[in-house]
């Protein structure tokens, strides 16, 4: 008998450790649901809170409240909560206000507009100076006025002057002011920033001013630096007294980018190239000398200079032995780079419609025909500004460049 009262009692404290077993996992399971009901309460509860309001501080009260300018428009005076540091609050700190009382609730990180940098060219294009085609003063100029102070800063020093802040290209559409900015993106190794004019009107009061101290003092972190502002018509026309308040607002933006070209703050290793086919529209006060102060104009190929385009747009191509270039030259006369890339392109596919691979002088005759009669246009010289003609001295008239 006490055998088997042993034998029952082992069994029983078998069965006892197996329950005080399975107590723990289920325990453990038990915490385990808990912290998962309290990650997905948290969850909800994000889901369910009001969004904050992006603000910057102006200024700090005396009685620790703060003046911010909100993203949704206006400036207001606020309090701050009792866990943000007064210490951490200057003018231009970036914070969050929230919607009921527009309390500040936290202090956000500086960070950089994604709008103005996704303006910076990370991939270059890979165009040289050796791609363009004949405008060798224009080349000569933006070497000189871009390219050699940004790497060559000390031969200034020694020479005791200060190189010119901008270059503006200015010429008929389709000459090659384009071209000349992306073979200096590919050339320089400084950051290259690119923006269109029409990029810096904005809908907001303010906004499109805020858009260009953002690029130059995006432009200024990342220094030696280019800032490249196509058709800067879109902004830079002649002010006037009479308008609507959309045209205000575009002017409020160029007052905003001639005081960064030439205002308080030097541009340091910034340099600024801007190109327009619009200069008699331009405003006086952005061609004076400090602003830009080159006026480089573009001007349409003469018949060396389209010999040279003929030559590099055609140089992957196989053509027969009886393509004359300078023939081709003197048929498209009045013919931007432009328009010589298209005659090209024409003429291959003149060839390939023939099911053959290699290009002949019918084919060039046919694409100069057809792109001539739909795309001739005359190329009046712009000069004129108001009634004064702009300093400008035009060289290299016969010039051109072509177009990738």
């Amino acid at each position: 008998m006490p055998e088997q009262d042993n034998s029952i009692d082992e069994m029983y404290r078998q069965y006892i450790i197996r329950l005080e077993r399975k107590l723990r996992e289920l325990e453990a399971e038990r915490m385990e649901l808990r912290r998962e009901l309290r990650r997905y309460k948290m969850e909800v509860d994000k889901l369910l809170s009001p969004p904050l309001i992006e603000a910057v501080v102006l200024s700090v009260l005396p009685d620790g409240r703060a003046v911010v300018k909100s993203s949704t428009g206006p400036n207001l005076v606020v309090n701050v909560s009792s866990y943000i540091d007064p210490n951490k609050l200057t003018p231009g700190t970036f914070v969050a206000l929230n919607q009921r009382g527009s309390t500040i609730v936290e202090i956000l990180p500086q960070y950089e507009d994604p709008y103005v940098s996704a303006m910076e060219v990370v991939e270059r294009p890979r165009i040289s100076f050796d791609d363009i085609g004949g405008l060798e003063e224009q080349k000569r100029e933006l070497y000189e006025a871009i390219i050699l102070p940004l790497t060559k800063p000390g031969l200034f020093k020694e020479l005791g002057i200060e190189p010119p802040k901008g270059v503006l290209l200015y010429g008929p559409p389709g000459c090659g002011k384009t071209m000349l900015a992306k073979a200096v993106a590919s050339m320089s190794k400084a950051t290259f920033i690119r923006v269109v004019g029409s990029e810096f009107v904005h809908k907001y009061i303010g906004e499109g001013a805020r858009i260009v101290r953002e690029v130059f003092r995006l432009a200024r972190k990342k220094a030696p630096s280019i800032v490249f502002i196509d058709e800067i018509d879109a902004i830079a026309a002649k002010r006037i007294d009479i308008g609507t308040s959309g045209e205000r607002e575009v002017q409020r933006t160029l007052m905003q980018l001639l005081a960064e070209l030439d205002g308080f703050d030097p541009l340091g290793d910034v340099k600024v190239i801007a190109a327009t086919n619009r200069i008699d529209i331009l405003d006086p006060a952005i061609l004076r000398p400090g602003r830009f102060d080159r006026l480089v104009y573009v001007p349409p190929p003469n018949e060396k200079a389209r010999i040279e385009i003929f030559r590099i747009h055609t140089r992957r191509m196989r053509l027969a032995d009886d393509v004359d270039f300078t023939q081709l030259a003197r048929l498209t006369e009045g013919a931007t780079g432009a328009d010589i890339r298209a005659i090209v392109i024409e003429a291959g596919y003149f060839a390939l419609r023939s099911n053959r691979k290699i290009v002949t002088m019918a084919d060039f005759l046919a694409a100069i025909d057809k792109v001539m009669k739909r795309r001739r246009r005359p190329y009046a010289d712009v000069t004129e500004y108001g009634e004064e003609q702009v300093p400008v001295t035009r060289r290299n008239e016969g010039a051109a460049v072509m177009h990738m």
